[in-house]
């Protein structure tokens, strides 16, 4: 199997929204759809959430206009779902709130002697599709953590912080009190 281009070749590239899939084939952009890698958008106590039994919000938020693919988000919610229920299992909510819409093209091209003759360059550069992107404005909301108690709130900024070089985007980290 072949390896995927780094971030680098997406991340903080122009990107025009390339999602369009219509159940008419002709209407469609995008014949065949990759499947998204992140698997679960919430993890820990909803109801708690939803009754706003916790107090504190600590969300990360992105600085830049940037292309976050799949593959990153999930890696990121792996990790912060993990540290949580080692830390404060069950006295929290986390949830990831942007969702890779956005499809990603790539042209494959071969390399090393001979290669010439068995791809066309750029005459039909167009590109197949090969994953997924969130596209992410500035100020965007990207994780959220919902908890109580100091404690808890120490560990989910320690927690969000060790996972921002997963992000290909600065970032800050906003905790905010829940009236």
């Amino acid at each position: 199997m072949v390896a995927i281009r780094k971030a680098g070749a997406y991340s903080k590239k122009y990107a025009r929204p390339y999602t369009r899939i219509s159940k008419k084939k002709s209407k469609s952009f995008i014949k065949t759809v990759p499947p998204s890698k992140v698997v679960k958008f919430s993890a820990g106590t909803k109801k708690n959430y939803g009754e706003k039994k916790f107090e504190t919000e600590i969300r990360i938020v992105s600085e830049e206009n940037v292309q976050i693919r799949d593959n990153a988000l999930e890696a990121s919610r792996q990790s912060i779902t993990r540290e949580l229920d080692n830390r404060i299992p069950r006295q929290y909510y986390f949830e990831v709130r942007i969702f890779p819409h956005h499809i990603l093209r790539e042209n494959k091209m071969l390399t090393g002697a001979g290669a010439d003759r068995m791809q066309s360059g750029m005459q039909q550069s167009f590109g197949k599709a090969m994953g997924r992107a969130a596209l992410v404005s500035s100020g965007k909301d990207i994780f959220l953590i919902s908890t109580s108690g100091d404690k808890q709130v120490r560990a989910a900024r320690e927690i969000l912080k060790s996972i921002r070089a997963k992000l290909p985007c600065k970032t800050r980290i906003v905790v905010e009190k829940v009236i």
